[in-house]
């Protein structure tokens, strides 16, 4: 199988993917593809047709027509429906709520795995989630497996949480990180798991600067070869 030029950034919960995909792509100029934008996505498509999620036979016959797209402007992150732009709408609420339970379906997630592909053939991209090389991308060109330890997870999230004003208590976001963890690997779809080629970082003692300097140097030594 071809190399395709795509970053793969894989790990468990809190593990600081998301930031530092996104700090990648910028350095790198290629798009960061989020995820979970087009499973929001769906989830709005689905809802204006008044899918259910729990109409798993109208889900069924609705996902594989789902038409989602991205798209990068004056470095803004644009995400689309039918040719509309969704970006501001997708961020209610009800409609993370709602992509959690579409996302469930396989049909949705199928359709998803599709477009997250196509976008990938047509430009570079970067792309963090728990199954990027495993499953969507095994031909990415680089691939990470970001991890760290549950500790130190936990006072990343309870510092964040707090930092929004929301109260948090350590040991219980402890807790629920840990569930999480065992979740995510023993899930009967796309389990959690590193791939065979991924370069293995755990970012328990870095900062953002110094595991962005190694992602950056992992990219550029696979492009030379």
């Amino acid at each position: 199988m071809d190399k395709i030029k795509a970053l793969a950034i894989d790990g468990p919960a809190g593990a600081g993917k998301s930031t530092i995909a996104r700090a990648v792509s910028h350095k790198l100029g290629w798009i960061y593809v989020d995820t979970g934008a087009l499973f929001r996505a769906a989830a709005l498509s689905l809802l204006e047709q008044g899918i259910s999620p729990e109409d798993s036979a109208a889900i069924s016959a609705a996902a594989p027509k789902l038409r989602l797209d991205l798209s990068i402007a004056d470095g803004v992150q644009h995400v689309f429906v039918d040719g509309r732009d969704v970006s501001g709408e997708i961020r209610r609420e009800e409609i993370g709520k709602a992509a959690s339970a579409f996302a469930r379906e396989d049909a949705v997630r199928q359709r998803v795995l599709v477009i997250e592909r196509e976008i990938a053939a047509r430009e570079p991209v970067v792309m963090d989630g728990r199954d990027i090389g495993t499953v969507v991308l095994p031909n990415a060109l680089a691939k990470v497996f970001l991890t760290a330890s549950v500790e130190v997870r936990a006072k990343r999230r309870t510092a964040e949480l707090r930092e929004k004003g929301t109260e948090a208590d350590f040991e219980e976001v402890k807790r629920d990180i840990a569930a999480r963890d065992e979740q995510d690997k023993n899930r009967a779809v796309a389990p959690l798991r590193q791939a065979e080629d991924a370069l293995l970082l755990d970012s328990s003692a870095l900062t953002i600067a110094e595991v962005e300097q190694r992602i950056l140097a992992l990219v550029r030594e696979k492009e030379a070869e």
